[in-house]
């Protein structure tokens, strides 16, 4: 299949194939007072690692979420698939557009929409938060929102992340932990403080909705 087909064909096919696994799952939302607030609309960053995206653009599809996607071509297959989803999309990354994909997240939060930022993402290393999501959080004042998608039975594949395909007919967690804020005069020393705090966090709901899945 040459460039052009498979990024053509492949959210074409994928999108049918996403929206059909998420159907046979047996899905909770553990949301919080984090998830309560963001639908009486107040905006948020919400972070979750790279591995554990897949079912996210079927569970949230059409929701008011903006996107962080890299300029890669694996990011261009990525978000041709989200706007099949009906979500918005930036494109930009650490290495390729960061300034200009910082300005856009920014001005989403500012007019009310939440954003979403891989921290560990498009090419790790593996769930370890880079510190653009930091910067974000202390230019706008959004709190960050770790999310974590969990699932009873899955498989992992061979990639840098350890990317989780859940087994159709799986029980499905998706958790949010607290909000995360960042002080918008936050030194070097405080956003990196904050970088930590936040790959913990992470950790934190992604173990809990592990648990809570196999349970």
């Amino acid at each position: 299949m040459n460039g052009a087909l498979s990024l053509t064909l492949g959210p074409a096919l994928g999108a049918p194939a996403l929206r059909l696994l998420a159907a046979t799952c047996r899905v909770r939302y553990a949301e919080g007072e984090a998830g309560a607030r963001w639908r009486a609309g107040t905006p948020f960053i919400f972070a979750t690692w790279h591995s554990r995206i897949l079912l996210l653009p079927a569970l949230y599809r059409g929701r008011r979420l903006r996107v962080l996607i890299s300029r890669s071509r694996d990011g261009e297959m990525v978000a041709k698939l989200c706007a099949r989803f009906n979500l918005d999309v930036v494109r930009g990354s650490s290495s390729r557009g960061g300034a200009e994909a910082l300005r856009l997240l920014a001005r989403a939060l500012a007019e009310g929409t939440s954003v979403v930022v891989v921290p560990d993402g498009p090419r790790g290393p593996r769930e370890i938060a880079k510190p653009g999501i930091i910067a974000l959080a202390s230019l706008t004042g959004a709190a960050i929102v770790p999310v974590a998608v969990a699932a009873s039975s899955e498989w992992r594949l061979r990639s840098w992340d350890g990317f989780r395909v859940p087994r159709p007919f799986a029980r499905c967690v998706v958790r949010f932990g607290e909000p995360l804020a960042v002080g918008r005069q936050a030194d070097a020393d405080a956003r990196e403080r904050a970088r930590k705090t936040l790959e913990s966090a992470l950790a934190t709901v992604s173990s809990a909705a592990d648990l809570e899945a196999a349970a």
